[in-house]
Formats: structure tokens, sequence, C-alpha cells
């Protein structure tokens, strides 16, 4: 294995991360990728910073040990909390991934953003400085979606319930007269259906994920680890919970991935 074959190393507090993973594979076709479900422990957005950071860690440290070339934390909690740690103490390129709270705030018509993420998200330090460094200054609604990660970890992704907390979370938003409702959860692009059935066709939806596959590329060229040529890939998932619900939404692209049930 050469270092531009090395795995494209990423870790989630579960399976949203996989709507990041969808976009890089999508623009990196041929590269290898090495995805972390902790299941286990999601949601990180309920747990303190230390605990986010001693799981970002854990993390990385089992995506090193497999020789992953660079590592993309396709958590927003994580990020928000734990980035600046890991940047400082492993050598590896990191991409973090943030609520794209500064495109929606700078295409709005009305003045008014909605955001549902995560606790850990919301209380962090890093979003709060994204916020407040905004050069427009709209209204920012913020929703904390608690129970939706929860739900689509246990394959509940149309049920009723899931319906429910999301009609309570976005409907303020659309009365606040919100034109733009960002996504800071990476789980939550799954959910596009519903939150547009609820919100109408003329709210945009915005999240991260095209935006963090761009840069995943840039940096790889800018370290010289991009693979050349076509090859055929490997793209392997591991996670520490049932592979039922993991495997039904990668179900597109299931000849192109191995998942397996590991313990860590």
């Amino acid at each position: 294995m050469t270092r531009t074959t090395q795995p494209i190393g990423i870790f989630d507090s579960g399976i949203g991360g996989t709507s990041i993973w969808k976009e890089i594979h999508d623009l990196l076709p041929f590269e290898d990728t090495l995805y972390l479900s902790d299941s286990k422990n999601a949601p990180y957005g309920n747990k303190t910073k230390d605990e986010i950071i001693a799981l970002a860690i854990k993390n990385t440290e089992f995506l090193l040990e497999r020789n992953s070339k660079i590592i993309v934390v396709a958590c927003n909690t994580a990020t928000t909390n734990a980035i600046k740690v890991l940047r400082q103490k492993y050598s590896v390129p990191f991409i973090g991934i943030e609520p794209a709270i500064k495109p929606a705030a700078l295409r709005t018509k009305t003045n008014t953003v909605g955001i549902l993420a995560t606790k850990g998200t919301l209380n962090s330090e890093l979003f709060e400085k994204t916020s407040s460094n905004l050069s427009s200054s709209p209204i920012i609604i913020e929703q904390i979606g608690e129970g939706l990660v929860d739900l689509i970890e246990n394959g509940k992704i149309d049920s009723e319930e899931m319906n429910t907390l999301l009609s309570k979370y976005l409907k303020p938003m659309i009365s606040a007269n919100a034109d733009h409702i960002v996504l800071g959860c990476t789980h939550y692009p799954y959910l596009k259906d519903q939150i547009k059935s609820i919100v109408g066709a003329s709210v945009n939806i915005i999240d991260s994920g095209n935006a963090v596959a761009i840069q995943t590329k840039n940096i790889l060229s800018e370290h010289n680890l991009l693979v050349t040529g076509t090859r055929t890939p490997i793209n392997q998932f591991l996670i520490n919970k049932n592979k039922t619900v993991l495997t039904k939404i990668l179900s597109d692209y299931s000849s192109r991935i191995n998942i397996e049930e590991v313990d860590f």
C-alpha cells in the first residue's frame, strides 16, 4: 500500500456521517474509504465536551492504526468540540464539519434563518464564534433536534414519531418567516423529504455534504495524496452496534462496500 492508496478515514457518532461518505465517494470514486460508526455512543450531542473529545480521540486512533491518510470528522458535534484538540495532537490532515450557517446568512431574503442541530453543536464555542463572525446579521432561530438521531439510528426515519418531532421543531421557524433551514447534524440529510413536506418548496434546506467532499479533495491534492488513475476501491464500514440500519441506508452502494460489526 502506497501513501496515496491509504484510505480516507471517516468517523461519526453513528450512521449519519454516511451522508458525508456518499458525497466523498461520489466525488472521489477511486479512493479507498474506512468509515467508523460509533453508534454505541450515539448521540454525541448530549455528552459533555470532555466526553466528546475522548470519543473523538479514540475514533481517530482507531482510524490511524488502520493507516488512514486523512480523517474526516463527519460529525458536527465532534468537530465543534474536538477538532482543535485533534489537530494539535496528530499530524494527519483533518476535515471538519460545521453547520452551513454562513451561506444561509448570505442568501436569506427574509433575514431569518433556522438551524436544526444537536445540543452539543449549538452550545459549542466554535459554533458561537462562527455565528458571531457573520458578515451579515440575520435572525437565527436555533432548535435542538432532541430525539432525531436516536430515531434515525433505530431505523425510524419514516415513522409517525419522527414526523411529529420534525413538525414541532420546524413550524416555529416557518412562523418566524425563515427562508433557509440549516441542517447542523450529518444524520439530518436523511430527513430531507419529511422536512420538505413540512416547510414547503419555497424554503431552502442546506447541509454541508458537498462542501466537505470538495474540501477533502482539495486537502488531499495539497498533500499529494490523491489517487491518480482508475482503480477498484475498498470501502469498509465498521460499526459497534447491529448493522441492519446501516446496511439499509447504504443499499444503493451494496455492491461497492463491506460492512462489519466490530467491538471498539
